[in-house]
């Protein structure tokens, strides 16, 4: 047992000849942007050459949007992360104004029965995925400053109130989707913070408890449910979109059928290129092809908390927080989007992180990347001021309890 703890805290630590884990981030979000453009063009190209005349519209869209991205993510990565905790406030005010003003008739654009999106010119900007950003760095900078007091009820209380009216707000778009991954992912970051597991369990029922009746007082909600259940019963009507996501991933089998050679991109799985661009992968590519994106999450996810580890031991709670909602932000969309192509989980609006076609998702995406970019690099110039000190320490195994109990002593 000595003798692993050993191998995984010099994996950890080491910079410097042979595998470099700092490449490791870098290059699965590389990889998976690449498999997007590729995927995106197509599964995309039947549906647009008959919309729009042009077979490659929904390509150059993602690569206009991957380009915007990119130059976010500049911006970004440049901006130091004290900075970023300072904008906390004024983050979750932009938000929260983004999310309201949406909900205006006349501003914000309705599509099949949603309000989601608004439009500035040619360019259109879903405020929920803005929104994800901005709850990150906003959670992550007030966690960082009231953890000790997140031991108490009345204290915990707040954060909760904060992403309950945040929730509110989408669910009036209505975005069910965007409120689990949300909630998940800031009820995952108090938790690190040093939340009591008391609180914790209990606030995770009464979330469950309230999306279960929302879902159950809500017909298309329930349609959804019950058709997640068995699709083949309504196979031509509610059934229809999860049926023909399956027989995608019958089709592709182990090595799948060809790129560009998908069936059902042809007309009959809708969203081909957005929220089933899995299907048709693994339609194309087969199991293989699904197992190596799989893959490629996993060694993202496996990076982000590696920089997790780095900062608690460095008593950077902040970057801490933010690497680890991020990491839970990025899975958990990426795991509900994979499920729901799969018939694993109820369908919901979500795209796959870096692949799917999406203009706000990819570009939101991109930032997110960014910030994990600006947090190993400031992790990695700590290092090597407290190497040129000759206090450097090995890094200890994380422990999601690590934050919590450090911070009290700290403050003890």
């Amino acid at each position: 047992m000595s003798r692993t703890k050993e191998k995984l805290q010099q994996l950890a630590t080491d910079s410097s000849g042979g595998f470099k884990a700092e490449w490791v981030l870098p290059f699965s979000v590389l990889a998976l942007a690449s498999i997007g453009v590729v995927m995106v063009a197509s599964a995309s190209i039947a549906f647009a050459s008959d919309t729009y005349g042009d077979p490659w519209f929904f390509l150059k869209r993602h690569l206009m949007f991957l380009g915007l991205g990119l130059v976010i993510a500049t911006v970004v990565s440049q901006v130091p992360l004290s900075a970023w905790s300072r904008l906390s406030w004024p983050l979750l005010l932009f938000a929260c104004m983004l999310l309201l003003i949406v909900l205006v008739p006349g501003i914000g654009r309705e599509v099949n029965g949603s309000r989601r999106w608004l439009s500035f010119g040619p360019i259109t900007v879903q405020p929920a995925e803005v929104a994800k950003f901005c709850l990150l760095v906003f959670f992550a900078s007030f966690l960082t400053r009231r953890n000790q007091q997140l031991r108490h009820w009345s204290s915990f209380m707040v954060p909760v109130v904060i992403l309950g009216l945040v929730a509110l707000l989408l669910l009036l778009q209505p975005d069910f989707g965007s409120v689990v991954v949300i909630s998940g992912t800031v009820l995952a970051m108090v938790f690190l913070a040093g939340a009591r597991l008391p609180h914790t369990f209990t606030l995770v029922g009464l979330a469950a408890c309230a999306l279960a009746m929302m879902a159950m007082m809500s017909p298309y909600r329930l349609q959804r449910l019950t058709t997640f259940l068995d699709p083949w019963r309504d196979q031509f009507a509610s059934g229809y979109q999860l049926t023909q996501s399956l027989i995608a991933f019958g089709r592709g089998e182990w090595l799948g059928v060809g790129l560009g050679n998908s069936v059902q991109k042809l007309f009959y799985l809708p969203e081909a290129h957005t929220d089933f661009i899995f299907a048709i992968l693994s339609e194309e590519w087969g199991i293989v092809g699904g197992l190596l994106v799989i893959g490629l999450f996993a060694l993202l996810t496996w990076s982000l908390l590696r920089l997790v580890g780095q900062a608690l031991a460095k008593q950077q709670f902040f970057a801490a927080l933010l690497a680890f909602g991020i990491a839970v932000l990025l899975a958990g969309q990426a795991f509900v989007n994979m499920g729901v192509a799969s018939g694993l989980l109820p369908t919901k609006g979500l795209t796959l992180p870096f692949v799917s076609s999406g203009g706000s998702s990819l570009v939101i995406c991109c930032a997110l990347f960014a910030l994990a970019l600006r947090i190993q690099a400031e992790l990695q110039e700590s290092g090597a001021e407290k190497k040129a000190e000759g206090s450097v320490r090995k890094l200890p195994i994380f422990n999601p309890l690590q934050l919590g109990d450090r911070a009290q002593g700290e403050a003890a």
